[in-house]
C-alpha cells in the first residue's frame, strides 16, 4: 500500500509492504492557491437612538386603565365579568383555552371592569387585549 502523508510543507510517500514501511519519495507540497479577494461592505452608520414612545397609552379602541392581555394564543370559553362589575386582584375574569387545557385569566388589580374586549367563541393571539379595568 502507498501512502502520501503532508507534514507543514512536506510531502512523503510511503510505501507498506508485509509491515515493513520504505520512503518512497519526498518532496515540498506546493503553496495553495491564493485565495479570491474578500469583498467587504461599507462600514453601516450607528443607529441613531429614538426616543421611547410614552408608556400607558391605550390601544386604539380600547377604554382608558390597565389592559389584561391573553398570556398566550388560545379561544375564549367563559367571560366571568361585564363593563361596569367591580372586581378585587385575583378574581377570575376569563377562561382561556390552550392545547386542550383551561386557563383563568385573572384580575392583575383591583377596580371596575371598563371595557371588555372579547367575545366568548373568539380566537386570541398572545397579547391581544381582553378587559380593561379602570
Amino acid at each position: 500500500m502507498k501512502y502520501k502523508v503532508t507534514l507543514g510543507n512536506r510531502v512523503y510517500e510511503v510505501e507498506v509492504d508485509a509491515g515493513e514501511a520504505m520512503l518512497v519519495d519526498e518532496y515540498e507540497a506546493l503553496a495553495p492557491a491564493a485565495p479570491a479577494p474578500v469583498v467587504v461592505a461599507a462600514p453601516v452608520p450607528a443607529a441613531v437612538p429614538v426616543a421611547a414612545a410614552p408608556a400607558a397609552a391605550p390601544a386604539p379602541g380600547l377604554a382608558a386603565g390597565e389592559v389584561v392581555k391573553s398570556p398566550m394564543p388560545g379561544n375564549i370559553l367563559k367571560i366571568n365579568v361585564s363593563a361596569g362589575q367591580k372586581v378585587k386582584e385575583g378574581d377570575v375574569l376569563i377562561i382561556l383555552e390552550a392545547m386542550k387545557m383551561e386557563n383563568e385569566i385573572t384580575a392583575t388589580k383591583g377596580g371596575t371592569v371598563a371595557q371588555v374586549a372579547v367575545t366568548k367563541g373568539q380566537v386570541v393571539e398572545t397579547g391581544s387585549p381582553l378587559v380593561v379595568i379602570a
